[in-house]
């Protein structure tokens, strides 16, 4: 031990001479880029799965360095031999937190600095204010129900490759089709929408689920795949609980849970705008998250009702029925038609 301590005492004298090295500014930089690089890796390590991995390693590294204080040439003659492999190995291991932490990168600030250069569109808007309101009043009227629903709304990156994993669809977003959808028993009901723009794109398409251990153990797939989806992409997803009806949104791997009617829409108005400015797309311009509540706390009675009656008109109807001479379930879904458009 004391002669490893000799050399390195040795090595530093030898390199620093009788005084210290001379700093400039650029050697400044560079290390405060180095700083700034290996805090954002070790948060990446810990957030991810590759934080236990990383254990693993340490101790890997500990057992070689015991192994050459020992003098044990057998064990350092194999450590050198794997180190060449150890390098493809990590890249094949770590290849999804790779690949997130790149994608990552691409979606930050560098992409507000391209944006810049953009031709300005005509429109500036992703959708119209008649979807805020129709996916409003859609998730607050399953909540009402308890109805489980995953929705993902895209942003500026393309989902395409978790649009292929559903069923195209390809229509105008309404409350009605999106509540009938995500009905219990339904073809389309298992898995998440996605939309683009106005427009349903696909429907019962898989999401990635989260890997991050910080959340509530109390989540279920619904919320993981959606905070998932979130810590990918740069669009919005909302998630309506089908034990407690709450309405969450998850965007940018943050979850915000027991979301108001006024909330949400708050949420659909900020991803709205095509060509955010780095100030918009602050976390602190957010809305902090509030105790839980009704789903439908803060509206007005008459849109309470209104929620109610949209899902119980859109629930499927038995056909099978309704050919056999079942009239008196047709006639009162009938009453409740006009009953509603009167509301209205």
């Amino acid at each position: 031990m004391s002669q490893i301590l000799d050399s390195v005492y040795g090595r530093l004298t030898e390199y620093f001479g009788t005084g210290l090295p001379s700093v400039n500014a650029t050697d400044v930089i560079e290390i405060l880029l180095i700083a700034v690089f290996l805090y954002e890796l070790l948060i990446w390590i810990k957030n991810t799965r590759a934080w236990m991995l990383f254990r693993g390693l340490i101790v890997i590294v500990v057992f070689f360095i015991l192994a050459a204080i020992l003098q044990m040439n057998t064990i350092l003659w194999l450590g050198e031999r794997l180190v060449n492999a150890s390098v493809i190995a990590l890249v094949v291991v770590f290849q999804p937190e790779l690949r997130r932490a790149l994608e990552t990168l691409g979606r930050n600030d560098f992409r507000r600095v391209l944006d810049a250069f953009r031709i300005t569109r005509a429109d500036p808007k992703r959708f119209d204010d008649k979807m805020v309101s129709d996916l409003t009043k859609a998730c607050f009227s399953m909540g009402a129900v308890k109805t489980g629903a995953l929705i993902v709304i895209e942003g500026d990156m393309r989902l395409t490759e978790y649009i292929r994993t559903g069923i195209d669809l390809d229509a105008l977003v309404t409350s009605q089709l999106l509540i009938n959808i995500f009905e219990k028993n339904t073809p389309l009901h298992d898995g998440a929408v996605i939309i683009r723009g106005n427009r349903i794109v696909a429907a019962t398409c898989y999401l990635p689920l989260s890997e991050n251990m910080e959340f509530s153990k109390d989540l279920g797939t619904r919320h993981r795949a959606g905070i998932g989806m979130s810590e990918l992409c740069d669009g919005l997803v909302i998630i309506v609980s089908e034990e407690t009806g709450a309405v969450s949104t998850a965007r940018e791997g943050e979850l915000r849970r027991n979301l108001t009617p006024e909330q949400l829409t708050q949420e659909l108005v900020r991803i709205q705008i095509l060509q955010e400015t780095p100030e918009s797309g602050k976390d602190k311009d957010r809305p902090d998250p509030v105790p839980a509540a009704s789903p439908s706390a803060g509206q007005p009675a008459s849109e309470r009702r209104a929620f109610a009656d949209s899902a119980q008109l859109t629930r499927p109807i038995d056909l099978a029925k309704a050919a056999g001479g079942d009239t008196s379930r047709m006639k009162s879904v009938k009453s409740r038609r006009k009953e509603a458009g009167h509301g209205k």
